[in-house]
Formats: structure tokens, sequence, C-alpha cells
């Protein structure tokens, strides 16, 4: 598929999830097409970098489901702040092991999984529907005879089922299987099993792969469609192909402060589409 194909089956109020890791290995070629295609009033679920940041500028975003918003270099996302200082998305705030069981309720279409995760915390606070549950089990550290102490409270972390998912590999073959080359494979995996549709875009398609069997980490039967994007996920990192751009990350929150330079910005890179954006943007 293409990246603006894609896009364009993402219909409005959608639950959109993101893989990647705040500006680490981002399916930005599927962003930039999403912010040039229709839908609107998305939920979008990711440990945010510039891929919310961007649907907030665009006024795609209604709410986000985040543990995080960052550019890592640049401590807080430019456009994801003023879209929250003027009120103009919602957001649901977890720690990142909430946000991981509720992804991993949701692949394993569960309705929540219980976790310790954010139990005493102000995750607690801030999310007030957030419910807790009682383990059916005795604690563990009892006596000899097998009983326990007091059930465990645990918090139950509701499912974050996703209507689509965009998820960025370094290599993906024709069938939908995809690869990951470098440090880390963040929740990608977990993203593409709790969406109903997966989307995959890759640097490369191959015939076959090389590697450790581990590297497989997305399977196509949660797959349904794939993208060739070579610089895919620029100008954040996709390692060990490229790493971040940071020049060009800075002008990017740069052009978030002020309304011209932003103007200039969205028309060079965003809207005159990817393959503008390959020539004038990719090193």
């Amino acid at each position: 598929m293409t990246p603006d194909a894609i896009a364009a089956s993402v219909p409005d109020g959608a639950v959109l999830g993101i893989g990647g890791w705040g500006s680490r290995r981002k399916p930005m070629a599927l962003v930039r097409a999403l912010c040039r295609a229709p839908a609107r009033d998305l939920t979008v679920v990711s440990c945010g970098g510039p891929d919310l940041g961007l649907l907030c500028a665009y006024g795609k975003v209604r709410r986000a489901v985040a543990p995080f918003a960052t550019l890592d270099s640049i401590p807080l996302e430019p456009w994801f702040r003023a879209a929250r200082e003027d009120g103009r998305i919602a957001l649901t705030e977890y720690d990142e092991g909430l946000f991981m069981f509720g992804l991993l309720a949701a692949a394993h279409r569960l309705p929540f999984l219980p976790t310790p995760a954010g139990l005493h915390s102000d995750v607690m606070r801030v999310n007030p529907g957030l419910r807790t549950v009682r383990s059916p089990y005795p604690s563990p550290g009892g006596t000899h005879d097998g009983d326990g102490g007091e059930p465990e409270e645990l918090v139950a972390a509701p499912a974050l089922r996703l209507d689509a998912a965009f998820v960025h590999l370094n290599r993906a073959d024709r069938r939908g299987n995809g690869q990951y080359l470098g440090p880390d494979p963040y929740l990608d995996d977990l993203f593409a099993k709790a969406a109903d549709r997966t989307y995959l875009s890759c640097e490369r398609i191959v015939d076959r792969f090389e590697g450790a069997a581990q590297t497989l980490l997305v399977s196509r039967a949660a797959v349904a469609g794939v993208a060739e994007t070579p610089g895919g996920a620029h100008f954040t990192s996709c390692e060990p192909d490229y790493g971040r751009d940071e020049r060009f990350q800075r002008a990017y929150a740069d052009a978030a402060k002020d309304p011209q330079a932003w103007e200039r910005f969205r028309a060079a890179y965003i809207d005159a589409g990817e393959d503008a954006y390959r020539r004038e943007a990719l090193p």
C-alpha cells in the first residue's frame, strides 16, 4: 500500500495506536499522510513524540492516551503542549506500566488485566475512573501449609482496544511480517495485536529476513497492509538504518513557536506530499 492509501482508511473518530517511543522509530510517513487525510476527532494512543504533536498541530486529535509526549533531546513535544494548554485535546495519562498492561489486555482480547502499576500514585487521582480489584488468591509468603496473607489489591488496567495501529519497522515482507533491527522493540508488537487493523511501514521490503528469529516482531496475522517508505521514520531515529535528525527536529520545534514559520514548514514538508518531503528533508 501507499502511505496515503493507508491514511485514507482511517475514519473520523477512530482510536489509533502509533508505535515507536518518543522520538524513536515513529511511523512518520504514515503520520504525515494522515495529516493530509480527512480523518478528525481521533483518539491517539501513543508513547508520544512528534507523531502525536503533528496530529495535534493539524487539529486531528480529540483525546490522547499516553504516558508522556517528548522529543527525547527536547523534553516536551511543543504541539502537544500547545494543544493541552489551550484545552483543545483531552488527555488520559497513565504511567508506562499501566499503559503497557492496557495494550496487553487488548492484545489478548481481555477487558482488563490486574497490575500493581499505578497503585498508590497520582495515576489513580488523575484517572478517577480507574478501578481496583482484589486477587482471588492469597498473597505469597504465607505459612508452610499454603495459606498466604490478605489478598492483594491491584489496579484493573482497562484494555486499550484500537481500531487501527501504525507501526514502523526496519524490514518487512509483502505478506506483512515485520522485523526490527535496533536496540529495542518498544511496544510495537502489542500495538499490532491490540488493533483491529495494523498498517506497517518499513525501510525496505525484503524477500527473506536475515538475523535472529527474535527480531521478527510483527506477524502477518495482525497486518492489513504494508508500505515501503525509505526514511519513513525521519526525523525520528530508526537504528541501525539512521539516527535522529537533530537539526531537523530543532527546526520543527522552532517552527512551532512562530505561526508564519509553521506555515512555511508545513507547506514544504507536510502538505506537499511524501515525495517532496524526501527531496527536501532527508539528508
